[in-house]
Order: structure tokens, then C-alpha cells, then sequence
């Protein structure tokens, strides 16, 4: 199936590794221009490399923080008109409590989960609305849905959620989709680190904590990050103009409510 975006030019965040590399290697091989963001410029450079060696489109890089108000706008500078933007800052979370977080932590994950994704929506969504195409696609995550212990992210993802609720509104006639993905367990680097961390503080193998993770999905497995990235490109397609503020849980079944 052709998705319709051939020729169009992809900004994907978080690009040099798992399910967002996943979502910048299906749109380069469905012929999209794309720009792959990120941190570290080693990790891009083998990312955009490897991506355009199978695809054979040209893949650009981009070395920014966007978890930073500075950063975000050097990438508005360097790229001013993607069609597609896929949004996914993070950086490492410890378990916290809630009522131990400072007004400086509570503004930093702010930053993190929030900013970094609503400043650049309002920085490429007007373009978007004057060509009558754009594909926003927000990665956040599958508890967004459930309450939450100890994830000090939680709160401005739930924040995030409300305002692209809004903000959809204002775009969807000019044919601008905005949706979010909330993935549960995919097998990326950040999730390993995880669970090795949790396997090392009780003292046992990480595949008994690995185990233990998987149980819980109705699948009984984690997630391949290609799959992951596969769902965020079908929501790029031009096909999925009537598809907006959606938040799409793709877990494999951990989620047990309705809605």
C-alpha cells in the first residue's frame, strides 16, 4: 500500500534509535525526505547512514536537545516546513515520589514531555495549515491511561494529551492531523535499562524480570520497535486525513479498560 507521502519531508525526533529510527526507516522506504533528531551526532550520523543505504533516499541529521527551549528552536531554524513531525523527547526517569518533587523538577519534566512537543506543533503546524497537509504524531505512553506511582513524566504527558485535544480543533480542517501513540513494551535500549535495573536492585537474572514484564500483555511478549514504528508511519499516511486527536494504545493487550 502506498501511503501517499513520497517527496514529503519527515522530522522525526528521538530518530537515531528505537521506535522512532523504526518510524524514520518505514517513511524513508515509503519515499519521504527525512530529517532524524536527536542528541548525540554519532549515533545519528550511523542512523541517517544505515537508513539511506536501504531505502536509497537521501536521510538528513539533525544534533539538538529538544527536551530544551534553545534546542527546539534550532531545529525550527535549520527546518522550517516539515509535513510531518513526529514528536518523542525523553531522558531517563528515576522512581520517584510525587510529593518529594521540587517546583524546579515538576518544570523540568515540563520541558521534557510537554514543551518539547508543544513548541514545536505550534512552530510547524501554520505552515501544515497554509499547504492543507500536515501529520503530527505525538510518542507518549501506554499509562498515561491508568494511574501512576513514582513516574515523574506522568503528569505533563496527561497535560500534553489536554492540549492536543484542543489544538486539533483548530487545525483538522486545513486536512492536519494530530495523534499520539502510547506504546507499552518495546524492545529498545531504554526499556532494557529498565529492567536491568530492576532485575539488579532485587537481586535476580534479567530474564525473570524480562518474564515477569511480559506476562502482564495479553501477547505474552515485547514489542519488536519496527512495530512500533509501522503504526506511527500508517498515522503519517495521507490516507489517515480523518484520524485526529486520537491517543492509540499499542501495548499488546496490557491496557484492561474500555477506554
Amino acid at each position: 500500500m502506498d501511503i501517499g507521502v513520497k517527496g514529503r519531508t519527515a522530522i522525526i525526533c528521538g530518530g537515531s534509535k528505537g521506535m522512532s529510527r523504526a518510524a524514520a526507516r518505514r517513511l524513508s522506504l515509503e519515499g519521504a525526505n527525512v530529517v532524524i533528531v536527536a542528541r548525540t551526532p554519532a549515533t545519528l550520523e550511523e542512523a541517517a547512514e544505515a537508513i539511506s543505504a536501504e531505502s536509497g533516499v537521501p536521510v538528513s541529521h539533525f544534533a539538538t536537545d529538544l527536551t530544551k527551549e534553545e534546542g527546539r528552536a534550532a531545529l525550527v531554524a535549520a527546518h522550517p516546513a516539515p509535513d510531518i513531525l513526529v514528536a518523542n523527547a525523553g531522558v531517563p526517569q528515576r522512581n520517584v515520589r510525587y510529593q518529594d518533587l521540587t517546583r524546579a523538577e515538576w518544570l523540568h519534566w515540563f520541558d521534557v514531555h510537554f514543551f518539547s512537543a508543544i513548541d514545536l506543533i505550534h512552530a510547524y503546524a501554520p505552515g501544515m495549515c497554509d499547504r492543507r497537509f500536515g501529520r503530527i504524531v505525538n510518542v507518549s505512553a501506554n499509562f498515561i491511561k491508568f494511574p501512576q506511582t513514582g513516574v515523574p513524566s506522568h503528569a505533563a504527558r496527561l497535560a500534553l494529551a489536554g492540549a492536543i485535544a484542543s489544538l486539533v480543533r483548530e487545525v483538522a480542517p486545513y486536512n492536519v492531523t494530530i495523534n499520539s501513540v502510547l506504546p507499552g513494551l518495546i524492545n529498545t535500549e531504554a526499556l532494557q535499562d529498565v529492567l536491568k535495573g530492576r532485575a539488579d536492585a532485587r537481586g535476580v537474572p534479567y530474564q525473570t524480570v524480562e518474564a515477569e514484564v511480559r506476562a502482564r500483555t495479553a501477547a505474552d511478549r515485547i514489542a519488536d520497535p519496527q512495530e512500533a514504528g509501522d503504526l506511527i508511519a500508517m498515522l503519517c499516511a495521507a490516507q489517515m486525513g480523518y484520524l485526529t486527536g486520537q491517543n492509540i494504545i499499542n501495548d499488546g493487550g496490557s491496557f484492561q479498560g474500555l477506554f
